[in-house]
């Protein structure tokens, strides 16, 4: 992850940081696409962008035909996930489908970024 200041920036180094970024990301969807295949699950890994984050999942799992969603959760505390949401709590209340969210500890966390 980098962090450009975008009023300071020469273009071509918001160009270069953003191609990176979008190359990390296909890697990282890639990565987790082999890994349900290695395990013989059917599935796929998407990437979601612009607006909100919960409504635009479930609209793509409905768009997919999805039987079953899998979220993470960054276990943020109580009073951070109260004033911002939470993602896994939108899709848990919102969703059509069953949900189960995922919370990983803070060192799984460290390993995968």
């Amino acid at each position: 992850f980098a962090v450009v200041s975008l009023s300071q920036a020469d273009p071509s180094v918001v160009e270069r940081t953003i191609n990176e970024e979008e190359k990390r990301i296909h890697t990282l969807i890639e990565h987790l696409n082999n890994i349900l295949k290695t395990h013989n699950m059917t599935g796929e890994v998407v990437r979601i962008q612009g607006g909100d984050p919960g409504h635009q999942i479930v609209e793509k799992t409905k768009e997919m035909n999805v039987d079953f969603l899998v979220t993470g959760s960054r276990g943020l505390g109580k009073l951070r996930r109260t004033l911002m949401g939470s993602v896994s709590d939108y899709l848990v209340h919102h969703a059509h489908i069953p949900v189960m969210v995922y919370k990983h500890t803070d060192k799984e966390h460290d390993i995968h970024q």
